[in-house]
């Protein structure tokens, strides 16, 4: 029986922000209470505005999100910013942006060859001369009336969005982070765990306040930042999600590493306990948790899960015709 069911949606959204930095006062804090099913928005109310904008993050809490979730890159300078991925010719307009037409490259990212435009040749000030698009236009074409309108986000950003609508509403928001592909960004000098975790402890409302999750499809980012997190305890209410993609696949760093563990074997009781080691939860793919593409019969996942002491988030439930099983 399901404990506490996540349900990432890609519908929810945004707004303004304000911070209290280096706020180190002793007052009690709030304590955030988990609903009984909680409700994610996925790269916020993706499914109403382009994703990954400070737009979509408030429209997924003006509609009831619990959390919101970020995808975090890396610029030139280091700065973490939310893209689905670094290759952003999808996601914004720099295609049509002539002074950036010489960055266009062809590069090799976790084993896949993309050619297109990556945030880790831009500084954070070149970015924000861009502005977002819809990603999936032929399945959303009611976002792209949204296109150029919107930027960039920092997590800065993002927490500060968060922060506002507490204080507005006293709702706590909490933070859902992805760190995308850590072992490439890692080889470019541009490591993202210890920038991410000075963030987090930056402010009061992520150090103090909000609840945060910190998933990776990797491993080995995901053991450093438990180290570091046992280490230093500068986050209070940081928990780390495993995530899987597809069974026959493996982490970018086990690729790297040659290591031949897969999604799959990750997925069995044994695999489980092994992540239980380092991670407070997993993430998987819908297909590990439902037998049939209608999603009416169930497998063993979640209650091996729970049977290791992990949380079960499985992603991603999007209340779209299109992405819908056909009896609904």
């Amino acid at each position: 029986m399901l404990k506490k069911a996540v349900i990432c949606l890609s519908l929810i959204s945004l707004v303004g922000c304000n911070d209290d930095n280096n706020d180190h006062s002793n007052s009690k804090q709030p304590t955030y209470e988990f609903p009984q099913i909680l409700v994610v928005g996925h790269r916020g109310a993706s499914a109403l505005r382009p994703e990954h904008t400070l737009e979509s993050y408030q429209k997924a809490i003006d509609d009831g999100a619990d959390f919101i979730e970020p995808d975090l890159v890396s610029t030139k300078d280091g700065v973490l910013v939310a893209r689905h991925e670094n290759e952003i010719s999808g996601t914004t307009n720099v295609a049509d942006v002539p002074e950036f037409a010489d960055r266009k490259k062809t590069k090799v990212i976790d084993g896949v060859t993309l050619t297109g435009w990556f945030t880790e040749d831009f500084t954070l000030k070149e970015l924000q001369q861009l502005k977002a698009r819809e990603r999936i236009p032929q399945y959303r074409p009611q976002n792209t009336q949204y296109n150029d309108l919107y930027d960039i986000p920092t997590l800065d950003q993002i927490i500060d969005l968060a922060n506002t609508n507490y204080k507005k509403t006293g709702k706590i928001i909490g933070l859902y982070i992805e760190t995308k592909h850590p072992t490439y960004f890692q080889n470019q000098n541009l490591a993202m765990e210890d920038k991410l975790l000075q963030t987090l402890a930056k402010y009061q409302y992520t150090r103090d306040i909000a609840p945060i999750y910190l998933q990776s499809f990797e491993v080995g980012n995901l053991k450093y930042l438990k180290q570091q997190l046992d280490l230093h305890k500068s986050v209070k209410h940081a928990q780390l999600i495993q995530l899987y993609d597809e069974q026959t696949a493996r982490p970018a760093d086990y690729v790297a590493a040659e290591n031949p563990t897969t999604y799959g074997d990750m997925a069995t009781a044994q695999g489980l306990k092994d992540v239980s080691s380092y991670a407070n939860g997993v993430g998987p793919w819908k297909v590990y948790v439902f037998k049939d593409a209608a999603m009416t019969e169930t497998t063993s996942f979640i209650q091996d899960a729970h049977n290791v002491g992990l949380k079960v988030h499985p992603y991603t439930f999007r209340p779209e015709n299109n992405f819908l099983p056909e009896s609904l």
